[in-house]
């Protein structure tokens, strides 16, 4: 099937279109601005409790007329806009697909070398996220403002996160179970040096900013250089940094200091310079001390900073300040992990940075077609295929009038091999003016030795989000299972007796607004989905794994400084106490305030609606499909209302490494 790479199937139609447009954008802008003017958001609410003349009441009070004045006069010619648009939407396709021509510009993302199926194991790392890309007035009511910087910024964390090198912390404890502890920067190759392993002893110091001082480099010896890769968890072509602390490595030994707590750390790296992006876009957002979310930023949080010194002499100190900055992430373990059911040795954990080479990512709500483009943008700095714009406008492709389009985008580092949206047909109310629906990918992942493709099927959706209407919601599930069997079945081109690919994966994500705690969403947590389809997080219907945590934050606290960067966001979600008062919980019907008028929880950490589900049907039958980690992301704190999750994802051929 051809993806499509425009909207229209001739450019005399693409043409026509923007003339359209060209005539309603005033009308849309100034009915935006006029609108967004009197829904302040709790951040320029406390701006103008601190302006003691006014200023900004002022502005309000003299452009308001402007505003109103202007859009009148606009409105004849949007009228006419309209006329020649809305009908144009019955031959427009529905998504635009965008593949990186320069491939000099995702400085950021690693060249993938083609899996052959002929390791033992290859990992694939799925995000998701909510980033409420709405028009401005609308994403007020979520408390979020300022839609195009918004997306740039969040465009620019996502692939600032990906494109760092793979970096695990493992701690072993028999007492610390928790879920996980702060990321934060480490281990940088001396410039200049030309060095493809590299092992690292050092002896951890335990300070209150979590300073590592480095006591020494070393050449890595082979069996350091094979440390990550026994595993199989590592794939070709990957940057990768596996740390132990406190653990038993068993069959090596190495030379190191034994840090005040007791441990021992090893490091077996690939080390390499972060690549220089091109200039990134300016930040509406200033970053604080403590602001973790850019690794080019000259700033990082005091949880986050470790400082490299080098006891070599010979090693300058100037060109060590210089260095940037690596992110870790420390994942707990149990020193009991090996437990009887595979579902026990799960990792987990709260990170402030998405997942190192992440290779497919899903969004919702990107529903400002100004900011898809800024955000699209900015992930090619990364991803080199990217799905946006996807959906129907108007009264074209799907029951009643469309004036937003499904929010759904997909970004992917392999290539896109076919896709195709439907529209749900039963949205109601203030929902159903937006396309929602599901979005269906496959992707092609590698070639065997005997060149039959490696494919994998992803699955992007966003479900009705009114409370009360579980009914509208199953139907929804029930269309989605039903045009993915038909997706698979159409995009297929092998026979039991002819196989001429082989499938590895096949995953679902996106927010489906329900949760599994909420007696109001009994309906949804028993539907046939999960007998199909696997929740890392899930135990049961109305059960929860105890790890894991909700997904939908308290709009009134995004601005609070104690979840207003990655860094804070991960310390309050992390603590029991800090999730009640910035998480939105399930609640009983009959409940009472507390002190900050937030609703009392009545079970579970959160309101968990955000989803990523693997099958394990309908697969290779001689591969196994594992979940490596499951993580928790707060690197868009103070951009979005949702805690956007990811998930690695492990295929085993069975082969043996020999």
């Amino acid at each position: 099937m051809v993806l499509h790479t425009s909207p229209f199937p001739s450019s005399f139609l693409s043409c026509l279109h923007s003339l359209s447009w060209a005539l309603i954008f005033p009308c849309f802008w100034l009915g935006d601005r006029l609108l967004a003017s009197f829904l302040p958001t709790t951040y320029e609410k406390r701006q103008r409790s601190d302006d003691p003349c006014y200023f900004q009441a002022l502005c309000i009070i003299i452009t308001t007329p402007i505003y109103l004045a202007l859009l009148v006069s606009s409105l004849p010619f949007a009228f006419i806009g309209f006329l020649v648009w809305s009908p144009l939407q019955a031959v427009r396709r529905p998504y635009i697909y965008s593949r990186l021509q320069d491939k000099a510009r995702a400085s950021g993302a690693k060249l993938l070398t083609e899996w052959r199926a002929t390791s033992s194991a290859k990992s694939f790392c799925f995000g998701s996220a909510n980033v409420c890309l709405l028009p401005d007035s609308l994403a007020r009511f979520t408390n979020l403002f300022n839609t195009q910087a918004r997306a740039k910024e969040i465009g620019r964390r996502i692939r600032n996160g990906a494109s760092r090198p793979q970096i695990k912390i493992y701690i072993d404890s028999p007492t610390n179970t928790s879920i996980s502890a702060a990321s934060f920067s480490s281990l940088v190759s001396p410039q200049g040096a030309d060095v493809t392993h590299r092992a690292v002893n050092m002896g951890m110091k335990r300070t209150t900013s979590m300073e590592y001082k480095v006591e020494n480099y070393g050449e890595n010896s082979s069996e350091e250089g094979r440390d990550g890769k026994n595993g199989g968890d590592m794939g070709e072509g990957e940057d990768a940094c596996i740390i132990r602390i406190g653990g038993e490595d068993s069959g090596h030994t190495a030379d190191t200091e034994p840090d005040p707590m007791g441990g021992h750390v090893n490091v077996a790296c690939l080390a390499e310079t972060e690549p220089d992006f091109q200039k990134s876009p300016t930040s509406n957002h200033k970053h604080r001390e403590g602001d973790g979310g850019s690794l080019d930023s000259c700033t990082t949080s005091r949880e986050s900073l470790v400082k490299g010194k080098v006891a070599d002499g010979a090693t300058d100190q100037s060109s060590i300040n210089n260095k940037l900055l690596y992110k870790a992430s420390i994942i707990k373990k149990a020193a009991a992990r090996k437990k009887k059911h595979s579902d026990d040795i799960l990792d987990h954990e709260i990170s402030a940075f998405f997942p190192a080479n992440l290779d497919f990512l899903c969004l919702q709500e990107v529903f400002d077609k100004r900011a898809a483009e800024k955000l699209k943008e900015q992930l090619h700095y990364y991803f080199e295929y990217i799905l946006y714009d996807v959906g129907v406008y108007s009264c074209y492709g799907c029951c009643g009038f469309k004036a937003l389009n499904s929010g759904l985008m997909f970004a992917s580092r392999y290539p896109i091999l076919d896709a195709t949206y439907h529209c749900y047909p039963n949205g109601r109310g203030s929902d159903a003016l937006a396309a929602k629906g599901a979005l269906f990918i496959k992707v092609q992942v590698g070639t065997t030795p005997q060149d039959q493709r490696i494919v994998g099927y992803v699955s992007c959706t966003h479900l009705h989000a009114l409370a009360g209407d579980a009914m509208i919601r199953c139907e929804q599930i029930d269309s989605l299972l039903e045009w993915m069997s038909e997706f698979r079945k159409s995009t297929s081109s092998s026979s039991a007796a002819n196989p001429e690919e082989l499938v590895a994966f096949d995953v679902v994500c996106g927010d489906l607004n329900f949760d599994n705690c909420s007696s109001e969403d009994k309906l949804e947590q028993q539907h046939t989905l999960f007998t199909h389809y696997k929740d890392p997080c899930r135990l049961g219907p109305g059960e929860e794994k105890p790890w894991a945590i909700g997904t939908l934050l308290d709009p009134e606290g995004l601005y609070d400084e104690e979840v207003c960067t990655p860094d804070n966001l991960q310390k309050v979600l992390e603590n029991e106490e800090g999730r009640k008062e910035y998480l939105v919980y399930p609640t009983s019907k009959n409940h009472c305030p507390n002190h900050k008028g937030r609703k009392v929880p009545l079970k579970g950490s959160g309101r968990r609606i955000d989803y990523m589900l693997y099958s394990e049907e309908g697969l290779n039958m001689e591969w196994k499909v594992e979940i490596e980690e499951y993580s928790f992301i707060t690197q868009l704190a103070g951009l979005t209302d949702h805690v956007p999750v990811a998930m690695r994802l492990t295929v085993s051929t069975g082969e043996d490494e020999s």
